[in-house]
């Protein structure tokens, strides 16, 4: 239990970053699956402009701090795979 005003202060600090921080998070996953509708669909247009989006969210998830950098280029790296790999096909 947080006794004095500095630890009560971080706690009410760490609610509101967890609250921006987990829409930003949800805000990606919803970008991912965008995506992943599009490339099942097998458009590759749609795929291309979706992959586009989705890799600018990823990167702004990075700076702001909610996603490592090396997990977001991980999964842009896989996602620019799957495309290609559709694109391929």
């Amino acid at each position: 239990m947080a006794n004095t005003p500095g630890a009560k202060k971080a706690v009410r600090k760490i609610a509101r970053r967890t609250e921006v921080n987990t829409a930003r998070r949800s805000r990606v996953r919803t970008f991912l699956r965008k995506f992943e509708e599009a490339l099942s669909s097998g458009d590759a247009a749609a795929a291309k402009t979706a992959f586009v989006k989705a890799q600018s969210e990823l990167m702004r998830a990075v700076t702001k701090g909610v996603v490592h950098k090396n997990t977001g280029s991980r999964k842009v790296s896989r996602l620019a795979a799957q495309l290609r790999k559709m694109s391929a096909a």
